[in-house]
């Protein structure tokens, strides 16, 4: 099929770049309201095309790309996510963050990262565009930010 799904894709405007957190730091979550039924942790207000539950095998690899207009939330259920990150374009060594169970990482677009999994991990990946296999591959673009060395990797054509 030769349809470009690319055009589904909105642009990134000023004004939506401004309502972003910061991508260097783990998000700051709003206050849970708990009460005798248990706890509500609100974690994302903002229109998105895609939700998403992954889970990661310890020793692991995901991601080792960059978006063009995508961004993604990715909150840890359990385990621990090593994300590694830098601007897209760079050449400096990426920052690497520890994300733990109960915190959640921002990703904008045009920022290399990767994630290493150093145990069994589940996370929900929150994202501004489709995930519809087609418009993901028109707006992700692979590059070799971490070695995959040592650990389980994939790439297009892997089973």
């Amino acid at each position: 099929m030769s349809h470009d799904h690319y055009h589904d894709i909105e642009p990134v405007t000023e004004e939506e770049k401004l309502s972003w957190p910061p991508f260097d730091k783990v998000v700051k979550l709003e206050k849970s309201f708990t009460d005798a039924r248990g706890t509500i942790q609100p974690l994302v207000d903002r229109l998105m095309k895609s939700a998403v539950l992954i889970e990661s095998r310890k020793g692991s690899l995901r991601a080792n790309h960059y978006h063009k207009t995508d961004w993604h939330y990715c909150y840890v259920v359990s385990g621990s996510i090593e994300y590694w990150h830098r601007p897209t374009g760079s050449t400096e060594e990426p920052t690497r963050m520890i994300v733990k169970a109960g915190e959640m990482v921002f990703t904008p677009p045009m920022v290399d990262h990767g994630m290493i999994f150093p145990e069994d991990c589940t996370f929900l990946t929150l994202s501004r565009n489709s995930r519809d296999q087609a418009a993901y591959e028109a707006d992700v673009v692979r590059i070799d930010l971490l070695a995959t060395e040592g650990l389980t990797s994939w790439k297009p054509g892997d089973k």
